[in-house]
């Protein structure tokens, strides 16, 4: 499995979905792969450089490269790479096919809205069904609970946005338009950022969120708070103390 593969960007930005690790562990691969032809190519372009550099009394050689014995030093190692291509090719699409193309059933779903230059959340109200007279709406600020799987319907009212949330290696256009599913399900409960990876204007720079990512009893608690018909209730209370 990917996500057993030791990562560097774990130690940077931390993993907070089942999926994390499969992207950093892809990420990997593709740095150790291209990384160890890299350092094999510069060491042997120095060498040569230094092993045939001018020398007093030396005639320089032409090399046409047609020779066997000269293209086997471009043919082997091209077969090589060709090689770790191939790895690097069947772990991508693996990787593409789980996150982008595999959508699980959801547990729980929420609308994330795009526009220049906040983010508008739809949260499923206690009643846990979106699209209802309990949904919980907020401006830049997502709410969920931790290991319960989720998707999103992700949309733009104006241009084009991208939806991006770092710890779940999450990157996703938002389209004006189009209206699209994905999912994520959190493993890490915290509080983390939510940006706008693509340029959207002038104000992109501030297009910035944050996510909540909470235990089952905190989210539940947040909900009751937060509901459209707590509050409600709540106003009418008030106005009758009053």
């Amino acid at each position: 499995m990917l996500e057993r593969i030791p990562s560097v960007i774990d130690v940077l930005v931390p993993q907070a979905s089942t999926y994390a690790g499969d992207i950093d562990g892809l990420f990997t691969i593709i740095l150790v792969s291209v990384g160890i032809w890299f350092f094999a190519s510069e060491i042997v372009f120095f060498w040569l450089i230094f092993r045939f550099r001018k020398k007093d009394g030396v005639r320089a050689q032409y090399v046409s490269g047609e020779k066997q014995s000269e293209k086997k030093w471009v043919t082997y190692p091209h077969l090589a790479i060709l090689l770790f291509d191939v790895l690097i090719v069947v772990a991508a699409v693996r990787v593409w096919y789980d996150i982008k193309q595999d959508l699980p059933p959801a547990e729980r779903t929420v609308r994330v809205i795009g526009q220049q230059w906040a983010w508008t959340f739809v949260h499923p109200g206690p009643d846990g069904e979106i699209d209802t007279a309990d949904d919980i709406a907020k401006v830049n600020e997502l709410h969920v609970e931790v290991d319960r799987l989720h998707h999103y319907k992700l949309e733009s009212k104006d241009v084009l946005h991208n939806f991006s949330v770092p710890v779940f290696r999450l990157k996703q256009d938002a389209i004006p338009g189009r209206v699209i599913t994905g999912w994520f399900t959190p493993t890490k409960t915290g509080e983390w950022d939510v940006q706008c990876a693509e340029i959207c204007g002038v104000g992109h720079g501030l297009m910035g969120a944050r996510i909540h990512i909470e235990t089952a009893e905190q989210h539940a608690a947040w909900m009751a708070q937060e509901s459209p018909l707590q509050l409600a209730a709540n106003a009418a209370q008030k106005q009758e103390e009053e």
